[in-house]
């Protein structure tokens, strides 16, 4: 075999090695599904539209109406005319996705999600789903769009937003996280009233069932309640299920083409419309 035969058929070997080591130079090799790692622009989400609706704050007394969906997933075309629709609303502050942002815990699916909700006239934020935990989900979840349990106040309301994602944690008895959660809705941060959000409601069989009496409870005796909110269901729907005054309100996925407008105003008066898109 001549010197020159040799030296080609090592090379042939080596070529689709130095083809994917050039690939990866240029970042073109996603070398794991579960790889959160995304643009700086698509990271700590919830902080930066936080701050955009803080430097447009609502003055004290005036009524509050925000969009309530959930369960956007991998619902683009979807997402694409929410948007479009919303946008063309008048005196909306911003907009609630109640979790299940993505599909499989994906980096690239809350990415292409958020690159459709960026282009809303008005921030947004969102709680996390299970669909979010899947597989490295939370710790993708974590560096998107930042904690998972978290609280803030808009004009006279304060919002927390709690992770009730029992089975994804294998009903270990810590989600919800009742030792967080107790203290943030036994203070209203200064708000005269308040709404708490989460992804799957306490009578669903994903919450932890070891939870559900003291979630139920710690919601039934937080001070100026206005309602708790949900996803989850991926339908409507608008109820008082446990008989204890507190109003339950579960949002529409994106799939169903409904959002709902919610309007809050006094000390807990409040309107809900549903809106096709």
């Amino acid at each position: 075999m001549s010197l020159f035969t040799s030296s080609l058929r090592r090379w042939t070997r080596a070529a689709p090695f130095a083809a994917l080591l050039g690939l990866a130079s240029c970042n073109l090799i996603e070398f794991s599904p579960n790889d959160h790692r995304v643009p700086e622009e698509f990271t700590n989400l919830t902080e930066k539209n936080l701050a955009k609706l803080q430097a447009r704050p609502l003055p004290a007394g005036d009524t509050l109406r925000f969009i309530f969906t959930g369960d956007s997933q991998q619902f683009y075309d979807e997402a694409e005319d929410l948007v479009a629709s919303v946008n063309k609303l008048q005196g909306i502050s911003f907009l609630v996705v109640a979790g299940d942002i993505s599909d499989f815990g994906l980096a690239r699916e809350m990415r292409w999600v958020d690159e459709k909700l960026r282009r809303l006239t008005v921030p947004y934020v969102t709680v996390i789903g299970n669909h979010d935990l899947v597989g490295n989900g939370r710790t993708t979840y974590q560096h998107i769009y930042g904690a998972l349990n978290y609280s803030f106040v808009y004009g006279d309301t304060k919002f927390t937003m709690v992770d009730t994602n029992g089975r994804e944690y294998n009903f270990n008895g810590q989600i919800p996280n009742m030792s967080w959660l107790r203290p943030q809705l036994g203070n209203l941060d200064g708000a005269k009233r308040q709404v708490v959000i989460s992804h799957v409601p306490p009578s669903n069989e994903d919450f932890d069932p070891s939870l559900s009496k003291s979630y139920i409870q710690a919601v039934s005796e937080a001070p100026g309640l206005v309602f708790a909110m949900n996803g989850h269901n991926h339908a409507y729907s608008v109820g008082q299920p446990f008989g204890d005054g507190v109003t339950y309100v579960n949002s529409d996925a994106f799939s169903e083409r409904r959002y709902m407008i919610i309007t809050v105003w006094g000390d807990r008066q409040f309107r809900i419309k549903q809106v096709a898109f």
